[in-house]
């Protein structure tokens, strides 16, 4: 039913403040150890995302236990696997809640997960930081988003073709939330910036046949395509893409959510050339990020790579770290009161936490894959772009969140 609810409620909307206030918690905090919780898809179709991001979640834990712990308290992890199912996100993130009783949970990867899990958050007063970058157009106090709003990943990605003179575009995107929002914010820019949308197409998550696709795709002739496709579909589209003839040079793919995790899966010779939109890239050379790549290659192996969303993942649990230790407390409220502000040098830059929406800053990056499977940037934002998931400084963009 929860699920349900806020299914019919649709995106667009800002999550209001309800009597989840006064939910009663049953967090422990009496013994030497807090819990957390750990909430992603080990099966399914996400899995090939969704891995990584589990990793970096036990790599965060691990770290701050060996440092000391929150509070004087080692984290305990609680895991469970959300099967790619929005539905079992949301039981699962239930029985964390009230069966494990943990202090807050980690995970999430799809917009429609997210949305199944916000109304549980949401009456069960507890925190939910989400890492993936998403459409925006949403904030939910019980909800920290450590991973790019459009501001600061869909719209900086639309500057650069500008930029770069393209002046049409092919839509192609997973059939959820995510891909369907996201093309309405990139249609009101289109419109707004004479860029022509010359068509869009959505196929459920896990599809693998692109044949009919790319031959509209092909017969269009845009300029470039924008890719919200998610997980495995991933790796048919751009097999069949290079099947066809089409290149990145005469008919580039922008990607929101194809990091280096997935190029492997799609196999770099399908990919080579192409572009992303993300805020962190495993070849960033900085002290921090140099650090944060080898103490990950240490502990799964020298052949996995770093990501956005997984580096969001281990940037959140810091966040939660460092906001607790400022509020001197495990407390939901505690939390939200103090969150504003709080900092973290992380790998992909500073990052800062926005106390009114719960959103982070970022530093937006275009990154080109290339043939040994990494990706670099080639265009980076000069400062991190502070959150606006509801679009409210682009003219463009108003009656979207409507």
């Amino acid at each position: 039913m929860a699920v349900a609810s806020l299914l019919l409620a649709g995106c667009g909307s800002k999550a209001s403040e309800t009597d989840s206030a006064n939910a009663e918690s049953c967090v422990d905090t009496s013994g030497s150890s807090i819990k957390v919780g750990a909430l992603n898809s080990l099966s399914g179709t996400m899995a090939i995302s969704e891995v990584t991001v589990r990793n970096a979640i036990d790599l965060a834990v691990e770290q701050i236990n060996a440092s000391g712990g929150v509070l004087g308290k080692q984290i305990q992890l609680v895991s469970e696997d959300g099967a790619s199912e929005p539905t079992v996100f949301a039981e699962k993130a239930e029985k964390l809640i009230s069966s494990d009783c943990v202090a807050a949970v980690f995970g999430g990867w799809t917009s429609s997960s997210r949305k199944a899990m916000l109304p549980v958050f949401e009456s069960a007063n507890s925190l939910l930081y989400y890492p993936v970058q998403y459409e925006g157009l949403e904030s939910s106090p019980n909800i920290f988003y450590t991973g790019a709003t459009t501001n600061q990943q869909i719209v900086p990605a639309l500057d650069y073709l500008k930029e770069k003179g393209v002046t049409s575009l092919y839509l192609v995107g997973s059939d959820y939330v995510f891909p369907q929002t996201a093309n309405r914010i990139i249609k009101a820019y289109a419109e707004a910036n004479g860029i022509e949308i010359k068509g869009e197409d959505y196929t459920p998550l896990g599809s693998t046949d692109f044949s009919t696709i790319i031959n509209k795709v092909r017969s269009a002739d845009a300029d470039a395509v924008f890719n919200t496709l998610n997980g495995d579909s991933n790796v048919a589209f751009f097999r069949e893409y290079k099947n066809v003839g089409l290149t990145p040079q005469d008919m580039p793919v922008v990607s929101v959510s194809i990091a280096e995790e997935e190029v492997g899966g799609i196999g770099v010779q399908n990919i080579d050339g192409q572009l992303t939109a993300w805020d962190y890239y495993q070849t960033i050379d900085t002290p921090v990020n140099n650090e944060f790549v080898k103490a990950y290659k240490d502990k799964f192996g020298a052949d996995k790579p770093t990501s956005d969303p997984m580096e969001a993942a281990y940037v959140s649990v810091y966040l939660w770290k460092n906001t607790v230790e400022k509020a001197q407390s495990f407390d939901v409220k505690a939390i939200q009161d103090n969150a504003d502000g709080v900092t973290f040098d992380a790998p992909e830059g500073l990052v800062t936490i926005d106390g009114d929406n719960h959103h982070i800053t970022k530093t937006a990056r275009i990154g080109e894959i290339r043939p040994d499977g990494l990706i670099y940037t080639v265009w980076e934002s000069p400062a991190p772009i502070e959150p606006d998931p509801f679009l409210k400084s682009y003219p463009w963009a108003a009656g979207l969140s409507g």
